[in-house]
């Protein structure tokens, strides 16, 4: 396998330094966690010394999985360390976590618009998961692939690819998740724990929101919204909301889904999913986010009823201008 001589400089920086602290986007998901715990565990390997640093708590159904109980939570890293190795953040303002940048900063990324924050940045949209790019790091680093490793790379793959379900899926991800299942991993187990361990109040609140939902007047977008009574009222909280926004995108007719969650007054937390070829990323980006062709997210401020109009608007015009995918037609006998 060839390496880009970004990795190979990481690899390099690595061996050189012995302190870390490993860090990722605020709101952590499966990928961030995963990425940030692969990590940890390979720089163990080698007998360095680590740290681990978010923003925010990870989610519940992660919480059972190896070394996440380790993760510090905090808004600033005051002590020192040689090195801060930072994960799934498009800009080092995301990890919401200060101080990060007080020593050498190594990027790997896989989201478009990478401000190229580090010393070293190693960028690589191609990437179905960070997770990827860091069992790319594990193996150039000569570390065994132990059942730890393992678990946290698929972790990431399964979850930042909506369980195999995204488009941006390509060989290279089986081809890491069988080596993580060669490994060890336990891949019902894990699906399980990751997608069947839900709380009475997440159902509920997926009732919540779900019969809520609007469709727009073409029927090929979901339109979901959740705020703080909403939450209260059903027993749950945000954090139980974590992948309802795919369940619309199991209807047939279903292409796009728009989720406002309300963070403050008129501010509002928008995610949004797509099907196939459908760029909802270049959406995000004219509100200042950011994220893949198929799932992406920005914050805006502003009047619900009008901020869904807008954005109905302009994911109908992705809708339009997206090319069909093409499913292969059987080979003609000959």
């Amino acid at each position: 396998m060839t390496h880009s001589p970004e990795m190979l400089q990481i690899v390099e920086a690595i061996r050189a330094r012995r302190r870390f602290v490993l860090s990722s986007h605020a709101r952590p998901d499966g990928d961030s966690i995963g990425s940030q715990l692969a990590m940890a565990y390979a720089l163990r390997a080698l007998g360095k010394e680590v740290r681990l640093v978010n923003k925010d708590r990870a989610p519940a159904m992660l919480q059972p999985f190896p070394g996440v109980s380790t993760i510090e939570i905090a808004d600033t890293v005051r002590d020192t360390f040689d090195a801060a190795v930072i994960m799934e953040c498009s800009d080092l303002a995301r990890t919401g976590v200060a101080g990060l940048d007080r020593s050498f900063v190594i990027n790997i990324d896989h989201h478009p618009g990478n401000t190229e924050y580090g010393q070293i940045n190693w960028f690589d949209s191609s990437a179905a998961a960070c997770g990827e790019m860091v069992f790319d790091v594990v193996k150039a680093l000569g570390v065994p692939m132990s059942v730890e490793i393992a678990t946290h790379v698929y972790v990431a793959i399964l979850t930042d690819t909506g369980s195999f379900h995204y488009s941006n899926i390509t060989p290279r991800t089986f081809a890491i998740a069988q080596q993580c299942l060669e490994a060890g991993v336990a891949p019902v187990a894990v699906s399980r724990q990751v997608w069947d361990s839900n709380s009475m109040g997440r159902l509920k609140l997926f009732g919540a929101v779900l019969s809520k939902m609007q469709i727009d007047s073409t029927g090929r977008i979901a339109i979901l919204y959740l705020d703080h009574a909403m939450a209260r009222e059903a027993g749950g909280t945000y954090e139980d909301v974590e992948g309802l926004i795919n369940q619309p995108l199991t209807v047939k007719e279903i292409q796009a889904v728009i989720f406002f969650k309300q963070s403050e007054g008129d501010e509002y937390r928008v995610s949004m999913r797509s099907k196939g070829n459908i760029d909802i990323g270049s959406v995000a980006k004219q509100f200042g986010g950011g994220g893949h062709k198929n799932a992406a997210g920005c914050t805006v401020v502003g009047a619900v009823g009008t901020l869904q109009r807008t954005f109905v608007d302009k994911m109908t015009r992705a809708i339009d201008e997206h090319v069909p995918e093409v499913i292969a037609a059987p080979r003609a006998s000959v």
